[in-house]
């Protein structure tokens, strides 16, 4: 059964795991930030639809840790920086710069898992992006709130996770007022839960009810 419920619909690459729980992979995301403090603006890029897992859909760029970026925090920072340079074109040259905002575990139901950090990235002055027309096939600068209405207008395709973030973001007028928020701030993981009634599967976040 494809399981995990975005919005009514079942996500691309996630199937509902009824036993026993697959040990996430530790992955990597940036949420690439441009608009200063005047506005605030992300980067989502289109995976192509050919991809086995999540085709199709805009996500931020990232991806899974590889064994050579070793262990911990430094890994994950590695791994982001890598990502985004593959999957955007755009290089931060230190690890430092990025803002840990927040680290989200794949509901236990799922098949394919990961623990996935994500941080916030100003784009560096001078540099634009472009995708590889391979891994990534388009690109935008979006609003939260602009994504979130072309997602619902059937624009483009967004999945739980990065919903959930664009929402979180759309609180903020600016960049700049994002990472004065994010900045220092202790960052707790958030791991989702798929409850089924019946055959239908809802999403359910700690805190609502039935989680």
């Amino acid at each position: 059964m494809r399981s995990f419920d975005l919005d009514g619909r079942p996500a691309p690459g996630e199937d509902y795991n009824p036993g026993e729980a697959t040990p996430p992979r530790q992955a990597a995301t940036v949420i690439l930030l441009r608009g200063g403090s005047e506005r605030l603006e992300v980067l989502l890029v289109r995976r192509t639809p050919q991809a086995r897992f999540m085709g199709g859909v805009w996500v931020f760029p990232g991806g899974a840790v590889d064994a050579g970026e070793g262990d911990g925090e430094r890994a994950h920072r590695a791994a982001a920086l890598r990502e985004l340079e593959e999957e955007a074109s755009v290089t931060v040259a230190d690890p430092d710069a990025l803002v840990k905002f927040s680290r989200w575990i794949t509901p236990a139901e799922v098949k394919i898992r990961f623990d996935t950090h994500f941080f916030l990235a100003s784009l560096p002055a001078g540099q634009s992006v472009a995708v590889d027309g391979e891994e990534c096939v388009d690109f935008g600068w979006f609003t939260a709130q602009g994504a979130l209405d072309a997602h619902r207008a059937g624009d483009i395709e967004l999945v739980f996770p990065t919903i959930k973030h664009l929402e979180q973001l759309s609180a903020f007028a600016s960049e700049s007022e994002l990472l004065a928020y994010a900045t220092g701030r202790e960052v707790q993981p958030v791991q989702p839960r798929v409850v089924l009634e019946g055959e239908v599967a809802r999403v359910l976040l700690p805190g609502e009810p039935g989680y």
